[in-house]
């Protein structure tokens, strides 16, 4: 499935030293996922960290956010 990034998820990347590789790595393959109110939440072990991306599913997946989880 396309995998695209809203212009606030891109700014958060670039804000949080992680990689658009990273959270693809995190939506397909994921340690956990919640779905809340419409929206999934994946959270992976990146190696420096862990990752949660927030995205939306539809006809592609829409990467509305990604921040770090202790």
């Amino acid at each position: 499935m396309e995998i695209k990034f809203t212009n606030h998820a891109r700014e958060r990347l670039k804000k949080r030293g992680i990689s658009e590789e990273d959270v693809i790595e995190t939506v397909n393959n994921a340690e956990n996922t919640n779905k809340r109110g419409g929206k999934y939440y994946a959270q992976k072990n990146i190696g420096r960290g862990k990752i949660e991306v927030v995205y939306e599913k539809d006809k592609y997946i829409k990467i509305v956010t990604i921040y770090w989880i202790r």
